[in-house]
């Protein structure tokens, strides 16, 4: 990533299991997303699971974390057409790192982590961890802006932050997912100088990244939007984050894709 300005495009997308995405045009929605570097949460594998269509994707290096506390759990995959300096998938941290829910991908403009946050619907233990990892991630990724690091974060945060990135807020609002003390998080990350790229684009726009598969709720458009673009404000004041956007015509997962175009 070094020579003369070029923007690129960067896409998220929650597949919802890898290999049930693949029965569903996934190959045909990549070709038409166009991504240069595409980053996957919930693919739900083992290393011993992919294929070698999985695996390699021409023109792209595909960068792998996968679960080693249960099967068909949590993961996340990255493609790139740049290669990184450098990929992290182990934080040398038992606590989360068995959940195979972070891809960490340095270049040399940025910083760029895939993440799959926890859910906290399940229990109050799981609320708990994922307010933990919530806590211990922001306190790796300041690390790195202590260290001049630029951050790009992206991934399923599943936080909604604001009544706006919900259908529903009212009867949501003491369900896991749009809990005060979860959405502090995320206020808390604005504060530390975060910028919410879709929201900074595009402050009004009632658009979700997410939809329950009861209900007809895609089709009624009764959905969330807990899939972010999160950057340091330095790349917006330079002028490196062009465009943020969600893609909600792509099918095949429960969540459509998120993207943002980078200026390098």
């Amino acid at each position: 990533m070094t020579g003369s300005k070029k923007q690129i495009k960067l896409i998220s997308w929650n597949v919802n299991g890898l290999r049930a995405v693949l029965k569903k045009d996934f190959f045909k929605a990549v070709k038409a997303m166009d991504p240069d570097i595409l980053m996957l949460q919930e693919t739900k594998l083992q290393e011993d699971q992919r294929t070698d269509e999985m695996i390699f994707m021409p023109p792209f290096e595909s960068f792998w974390n996968y679960a080693t506390v249960k099967k068909g759990y949590s993961g996340v995959a990255a493609y790139s057409k740049h290669s990184p300096t450098k990929v992290i998938t182990n934080f040398a941290n038992p606590r989360f790192d068995g959940e195979g829910r972070v891809i960490q991908m340095d270049f040399d403009a940025f910083t760029l982590f895939n993440v799959y946050f926890p859910n906290g619907q399940m229990s109050e233990e799981r609320l708990a961890y994922k307010l933990e990892f919530y806590d211990w991630f922001l306190e790796y990724a300041q690390e790195l802006r202590n260290a001049g690091k630029s951050l790009i974060i992206t991934g399923d945060f599943n936080t909604a932050h604001n009544d706006i990135d919900l259908k529903n807020p009212k009867p949501n609002s003491k369900r896991s997912g749009f809990l005060r003390i979860e959405r502090d998080v995320l206020d808390k990350m604005v504060q530390m100088g975060y910028v919410d790229t879709f929201r900074y684009f595009h402050p009004e726009t009632i658009k979700y990244s997410w939809w329950s598969y009861r209900f007809s709720a895609r089709k009624n458009n009764a959905g969330w939007r807990i899939d972010y673009f999160f950057v340091t404000r330095d790349l917006i004041d330079k002028g490196v984050v062009k465009e943020a956007f969600i893609d909600n015509e792509i099918p095949g997962s429960d969540h459509c894709p998120v993207g943002l175009i980078v200026n390098l």
